[in-house]
């Protein structure tokens, strides 16, 4: 295994990842879009470091409408076409259109962060078979690092880092 986040945070990783680590990595979210936010960012990660998509995501905030589900849902072939002429975010069709559909699917569905309290506690095969089931474009690893990354699941941070206490303390 190769070194850990926050190891990487110790040594002097980019100031991007610094905060994303220190700020975001591991904590709970709270809304549907923010929810959504993070798993488009991670199914765009795929195949890429996550510095790209860390200095694309305000590219990404204004592409997707600030991650505005039912704006999502709705789009057409038109703001399809425009996402992937959009130089600012990653412009793969597969992953385009994974973010359209997945939020219809979220949206007749009720809600995401319903959907995933209803499974909190599952092992990481079970959570990989229910995104498998629901959604698009979420294999193993996105889906690991979708939960551990919002808190679902354990392993966020190395015990002796200081944001795995601070979390503990939540």
């Amino acid at each position: 295994m190769g070194i850990t986040y926050c190891a990487a945070v110790r040594q002097g990783i980019d100031e991007w990842n610094r905060h994303y680590h220190d700020t975001e990595y591991g904590f709970p979210l709270n809304t549907d879009h923010e929810l959504f936010e993070r798993l488009i960012l991670e199914i765009n990660q795929a195949g890429l470091s996550w510095l790209t998509i860390l200095k694309k995501r305000e590219a990404f905030t204004r592409a997707y409408h600030g991650f505005d589900i039912a704006k999502v849902a709705a789009y057409t072939q038109a703001d399809r076409d425009r996402l992937l002429a959009d130089a600012g975010i990653i412009r793969n069709r597969l992953k385009v259109n994974a973010a359209i559909e997945n939020a219809r699917r979220i949206q007749a569905m009720g809600g995401f962060r319903p959907w995933l309290e209803e499974r909190r506690g599952l092992a990481l095969d079970a959570w990989a078979k229910e995104f498998k089931r629901t959604f698009l474009f979420t294999g193993g690893e996105i889906v690991r690092e979708f939960l551990v990354s919002t808190g679902y699941l354990p392993g966020a941070h190395d015990e002796d880092c200081p944001i795995f206490r601070k979390l503990q303390r939540r």
